[in-house]
């Protein structure tokens, strides 16, 4: 995450202005850790996703991180409850000729 150094909100993604206070400077954020276990606030499954994640299926969720962060990110489960209690890690999650990419993957 990106924490503000003016007002100590954490940002995820990165931002061009921090969500608390709406500063816009570059070098007004530092890099924070983020936690990985968190709740699970509402998932959906996407049918037929395009061709680079090369599955049928694909879970998608967001999860409050338990720093009140909300991060979006693939799930990982069978029977998906809201409010549940879930583990993220950062994993490939699909890869084209010329990139890797990246992102959360939420279990439980």
């Amino acid at each position: 995450g990106y924490q503000c150094t003016e007002c100590g909100v954490i940002n995820y993604p990165y931002r061009f202005f921090c969500k608390g206070c709406k500063k816009t400077a570059y070098d007004e954020f530092v890099e924070v850790p983020l936690p990985t276990n968190g709740k699970l606030l509402t998932w959906t499954e996407l049918y037929t996703p395009t061709g680079a994640y090369e599955v049928a299926t694909l879970g998608l969720c967001i999860v409050e991180l338990e720093n009140g962060v909300r991060v979006t990110g693939q799930l990982e489960l069978d029977r998906p409850k809201l409010g549940m209690k879930v583990k993220g890690e950062v994993k490939e999650i699909r890869k084209d000729p010329y990139e890797t990419y990246h992102g959360f993957v939420f279990h439980k």
